[in-house]
């Protein structure tokens, strides 16, 4: 067993029991499922900026946004809508995880502790904003031993270990799962929602990473499996250590070069739950999709029409929707109309953004530390109150501009393939593509660039040139998911517009964005303008009409 020291390089390169009978009384879901939001909102901390950028622009623009929030209904904006409407120890090597800072020793194997490393707070309180970088100290970890050259598991040639992705600053990993083990009687868990925070703790910026739930990987137990089966396999085989996140955390580390310090779990009841006690979420629908009534609590949104009586297949149209907690679980886990899976992993990360807005309206923060025992009793997680509250000062320093999102594209960042035998056999799985994810990763690990950092930096106004209610929020939505400072302005001077147009209305040709807006928007260049104005609300002011194509995603188009 070899001890190895995990180092970032600096200046110097130094390195459920069953299903619930019932839900908890609503006083204590109140407060329970408020909180649980915050405890990921390192890693949901994508739309923080959204309530922040609201509340910093002028008085009668926020009043005006604020008003059209009670008008948010389950309208249909359609684009087109059919006619209606186990565990081998002797593949593990100890591995300790350096402090943040340089002065970490290696430790000896008997070392080990039972559970993770408390930060070096013991504060009740939220610990104030500076600008000094914030240390943790991270877990011990257990890495996986390569696998045998030459070894074969279902027909399918077994990748050797990655190398570790190089770490220039100080990182805390935390990986999100949510599983859908409330599905099943016989306690199967597969987690279909499974996304990688990295918060920077010295340039206080975050960025998150979907992981493909059809990822064919190599897992040390050993055999080849989806990514969204090995934590089921972990909890089942009573892995060690650390059960199921100790085995995903190996398989993460051994398939792609990533150690994850930290995770936080939550099955479909408690997603639902989380939704309902916060009172709902604005989802803004930028696809049309169609479906069928969906497992697992799931309920068709209510703004869906039906398209198939016979088949009873639904269309949710393009729209701004306020969703229960079961109306949002149908939209994140649809996938009939979806090309791959990576569209419905940015439909979680949308999610996420939304759930952490409404949060931080509620003012759940600041009730981190009273709330913290009450919590622990609906989510599975190694994160301890200390390093929450060392990492809360993060989320109230973040802009657009210190958050990006990375997503793995299929065909470049995976291969399609088909196992030939074992259980799998037949199904159509993703071989991940070492070199382009390694330089996925490498950016993932890196702070915002300078020109990202600018895009916060200048204002835009969106407004409705459409009768579609609230088309310019679907707009709103994808340009501040981008890190641009966009607020929505409802109706526009008249509702027949055809075109989309952007107009610059600061006149300034170096540093301009008129063009990547455009090109966000899918904007023609004939229809980008110049007209400035000393008593602009806005730099920018972007008026969309009828044939603005607000879907983003890889998303079979309805007919």
């Amino acid at each position: 067993m070899q001890i190895v020291c995990e180092e970032y390089d600096g200046n110097a390169m130094i390195a459920e029991e069953s299903r619930r009978q019932s839900r908890f009384g609503c006083a204590l879901s109140f407060l329970i499922f408020r909180l649980v939001p915050l405890i990921l909102v390192v890693a949901i901390v994508w739309t923080g900026w959204q309530v922040l950028a609201a509340v910093n622009t002028t008085a009668a623009q926020s009043g005006r946004f604020e008003e059209r929030q009670d008008d948010y209904v389950a309208t249909a904006t359609a684009l087109a809508v059919p006619g209606v409407a186990q565990s081998d120890r002797s593949y593990a090597q100890l591995v300790q995880f350096a402090t943040n800072t340089p002065e970490a020793d290696l430790v000896e194997p008997t070392a080990v502790p039972d559970t993770p490393v408390a930060a070096p707070t013991q504060s009740a309180d939220i610990p104030t904003l500076s600008a000094e970088t914030i240390e943790i100290d991270l877990p011990d970890f257990v890495a996986p031993s390569s696998a045998d050259e030459g070894m074969e598991i279902a027909g399918t040639a077994v990748p050797t270990q990655v190398p570790l992705i190089q770490r220039d600053y100080p990182l805390v990993n935390i990986l999100l799962l949510g599983g859908d083990d409330s599905m099943f009687e016989d306690g199967t868990v597969r987690t279909d929602v499974m996304i990688i925070v990295s918060i920077n703790t010295e340039t206080r910026t975050v960025s998150m990473l979907n992981l493909p739930r059809d990822l064919f990987v190599y897992i040390p137990t050993p055999t080849m499996t989806r990514l969204n089966t090995v934590y089921g396999i972990g909890e089942s085989m009573g892995w060690q250590p650390d059960g199921g996140f100790g085995l995903m955390a190996q398989t993460i580390f051994y398939n792609l070069g990533v150690r994850v310090h930290y995770y936080a779990r939550v099955d479909f009841d408690g997603f639902i739950d989380i939704i309902d006690t916060l009172g709902g979420v604005n989802m803004a629908v930028d696809c049309a999709y169609q479906d069928y009534a969906l497992l697992g609590g799931a309920e068709v949104p209510s703004a869906a029409v039906l398209a198939d009586e016979e088949t009873m297949l639904w269309t949710l149209p393009v729209g701004y929707y306020r969703m229960s907690g079961q109306e949002a679980l149908w939209y994140v886990r649809t996938r009939n109309t979806s090309r791959d899976e990576f569209d419905r992993g940015r439909r979680q990360q949308q999610l996420l953004r939304s759930l952490l807005s409404e949060a931080l309206e509620n003012g759940t923060i600041q009730q981190l530390p009273s709330l913290w025992d009450q919590a622990m009793q609906v989510i599975d997680t190694n994160l301890t109150l200390d390093v929450m509250l060392s990492l809360a000062p993060i989320a109230f320093e973040l802009d657009p501009s210190k958050i990006e999102s990375f997503t793995m594209i299929r065909t470049y960042h995976t291969t399609p393939w088909q196992p030939p035998s074992g259980p799998f056999a037949g199904q159509a799985v993703q071989l991940p593509n070492y070199e382009p994810i390694r330089d996925l990763l490498v950016d993932f690990y890196q702070p915002p660039t300078s020109t990202r950092l600018s895009l916060s930096q200048s204002s835009i106004a969106v407004y409705n040139g459409t009768e579609k209610e609230n088309f310019d929020l679907i707009a709103v939505e994808r340009l501040r998911g981008l890190g641009y400072n966009a607020i929505g302005y409802g109706p526009a001077d008249q509702q027949n517009y055809t075109d989309t147009i952007v107009i610059d209305q600061i006149g300034e040709d170096k540093g301009s964005l008129r063009n990547d807006i455009a090109h966000e928007l899918n904007v023609s260049s004939e229809n980008v303008q110049i007209q400035l104005d000393p008593n602009r609300e806005a730099d920018y002011k972007v008026v969309l009409g009828s044939n603005y194509n607000s879907c983003s995603g890889n998303v079979v188009p309805v007919e």
